[in-house]
Formats: C-alpha cells, structure tokens, sequence
C-alpha cells in the first residue's frame, strides 16, 4: 500500500469515527425514549412458562426473580411506573408455587413503586401473601411477613375505616398464628394488644392461654400471666398449661421442657393412622388444637 492510499484509509477511518461520535448520542437518547415509555413481556402465559422450563422449576424460577428484580431496579432508577411486575410474579409461582424468597418481598415489590401505592396494589399483595400461607402454612416468616403488612403496612393505603380496622384484626390473628409456628415470641404482646382494642378478647385470651402453656421463656410467661389475670382468664390458662405439663411429665421425662414442646402431643399409631386423622379429636397434631380439645 502506498502513501497516498495509506492517508486515505486514515482520513476515512478519522471521518468515521467522528460520524459514529455525532450520530450515537441522539441515537441513545432515542432508544431511551422508546424503553421510557414502552416496556416489552416476553414471556408466554404462566402454564406456558411451567411447560418451558422442562423440569428444571428451581432454577428457572431463579432466574425469573433475578429478571423481576432487575426489572423492578431500572423502573425505580428511571422512576418509571412497572405494571409488569404481577406477570413475573405469576410466572415465578406457576413454576414454583413455593418460592420463599417471593413471599418476602412481593408486598415491597407491588406496594413500594416510583409512583406510589395504590389500594389496588396493597390489595394484590395480600392476595399473594394469603397464597403464600397457603403453599407454606407451617413457615411461620410467610405467616409473619402476612400479618404484619396487613395489621401495619397496608391499612395506610385504605381508606375505608371498617375495611382498615377488618385488616388489623386479621393481621393481628396472622401474627399470632406466626408465634405459635415459632416467630419471636415478643410478637404476641403487639398481636394481642391490636385483638384487646378492636374488642376480640376471647382471641385474645385463646391466644394468650396458648402461649403461656407452650413459651418456656419465664419472663414471657410472666408476661402472659399478668394480660390473662386482666382479662380474668389466668385460671383457663393454668388448665392449657397442665395439658403441657402432663404430657410432658408422663411422656418425656428424659427431655426438657423445650424439647418435649417441639416433638408435639401424643398420637396414637392406631387411632391416629391417615391423613384424616389431623381432624379427629385426640389426634392433635399442635398443641394449641391439643389445648382446644381440653376445654
């Protein structure tokens, strides 16, 4: 190659990338625009999206988080409104209905948006988190994370005063049902306390006697003891705890109170065979139904 072709190729090279430096900027901006306002779903309906994933349901529902949160950060980042946010999460639960991680945050996710919550939104989030106690009913996180959105978080987006004060009971009731599942006991004084002033106080005394016979934990004990000897209920709660105790005593005598508490009452091979047998009285399986069926 000579000088002059040389020089050449130089000066359109030059030329080119003065081009490509003028052109792309605007070309950006443009492409940004249309990502602005126009958001693309790819994915099929959730049935669709089970079937793809040809077995391989965990990590695919991985992979569908990791997108959703990726998704929900750019929308924050762009503060951009994100309608797609219930179409992953439909998707992640068609594969995995289970999914622990989802249950944690969905009411952050569909709540907590660039442009503000809506009731609407803190509507569907129950309805995920109520979903969540039902494919996880003995994870006493999902119960938690349930109770305390619809006890503190999501009555700020209603505005009826009934339909707020429904919420707090049943989140309260959701909270409770944590506690018993084994969330920090501390919890049950707020729950309880939410039950006594909207004037459910035989939940509250159901709840308290339950706790008191199952927490080894003396101060909580205490604790119990003094909320029932206000309600005047402190005697129905001595007779819950006897159904511990003697369990405990006749049974386990080896264990200590904790560990006779986490293996549960007694159950009769023969009497308590099946799965139906969970409804059959003297089959218990918790002790808070082994309480019940001593009143």
């Amino acid at each position: 190659m000579n000088a002059r072709a040389a020089a050449a190729a130089l000066a359109i090279a030059v030329v080119s990338v003065a081009g490509i430096g003028f052109v792309q900027p605007k070309l950006a901006k443009d492409v940004h625009k249309v990502r602005l306002t126009d958001d693309g779903y790819y994915l099929p309906p959730p049935e669709q999206v089970r079937a793809m994933t040809l077995g391989h349901r965990a990590a695919a529902a991985d992979l569908l988080w990791a997108k959703l949160i990726l998704e929900y950060g750019l929308h924050w980042q762009e503060k951009r409104p994100f309608p797609d946010a219930t179409r992953y999460v439909d998707a992640i639960l068609a594969v995995e209905p289970d999914f622990p991680t989802l249950y944690r945050f969905i009411d952050t996710i569909l709540v907590y948006t660039p442009g503000g919550g809506t009731a609407d939104d803190a509507r569907a989030a129950r309805r995920y988190l109520e979903r969540g106690t039902r494919e996880r009913p003995y994870d006493h996180e999902v119960w938690l994370q349930y109770g305390q959105f619809i006890a503190f978080l999501a009555p700020s987006f209603l505005t009826d005063k009934d339909e707020i004060e429904q919420w707090r009971v049943e989140g309260a009731t959701a909270i409770a049902r944590a506690v018993e599942l084994g969330s920090d006991a501390n919890r049950s004084l707020a729950a309880t306390t939410i039950l006594g002033k909207s004037g459910e106080r035989k939940a509250t005394i159901e709840h308290l006697q339950r706790m008191y016979a199952i927490t080894e934990d003396p101060e909580l004990r205490m604790q119990y003891r003094l909320r029932l000897q206000q309600l005047q209920a402190s005697a129905d709660a001595e007779a819950a705890m006897s159904v511990v105790e003697r369990e405990w005593r006749t049974r386990y005598p080896f264990l200590t109170r904790g560990q006779a508490l986490l293996l549960g009452p007694r159950r009769s091979a023969t009497a308590c065979a099946g799965a139906a047998s969970y409804e059959r009285r003297g089959c218990a399986s918790d002790w808070a139904r082994a309480i019940e069926e001593q009143k």
